[in-house]
């Protein structure tokens, strides 16, 4: 798995005109999952997302975790991060799982990622998202399994 994390303001997802996930301060996650994927990848990178010391203390150093601030999660499906741009011009996403492994691997992370007693809104899998988000920072970190 394969996760891009945006700390943000605030930040939204909109399918076909419907704001279908919204939440306030927290992360924005575009999540890729890849064939091989199992549980234990959803589990360690819920572990490691809910723990990721990013959000700033008194003193303005990242010392506070999504848990420690009671942050949100807006969790977007995003299989493009497995596009692989090394020949040609177009992206060849052979290393996107299938969207059946896909959609049960994403939706097993985001259910841990509750189960932490963490808000997380979801765009909807398979669908063309608009994301709006406003980055607090930037500050945005690359997080994988392997």
């Amino acid at each position: 798995m394969r996760i891009v994390v945006q700390r943000s303001k605030a930040a939204k997802v909109i399918v076909d005109e419907v704001v279908v996930g919204a939440i306030k301060q927290g992360f924005v996650l575009l999540v890729g999952v890849t064939h091989e994927d199992q549980l234990v990848d959803a589990a360690f990178l819920a572990e490691k997302v809910a723990n990721l010391r990013v959000f700033e203390d008194d003193d303005g150093k990242m010392n506070f975790s999504l848990l420690d601030v009671g942050g949100e999660i807006l969790s977007v499906s995003q299989f493009t991060l497995y596009g692989d741009c090394r020949k040609g011009r177009r992206p060849n996403f052979m290393g996107a799982a299938r969207p059946d492994h896909a959609l049960a691997i994403y939706e097993a992370f985001n259910e841990l990622l509750r189960e932490k007693g963490i808000k997380v809104e979801t765009g909807v899998f398979g669908a063309m998202m608009d994301v709006q988000l406003i980055n607090d920072g930037p500050v945005t970190l690359i997080v994988d399994s392997k």
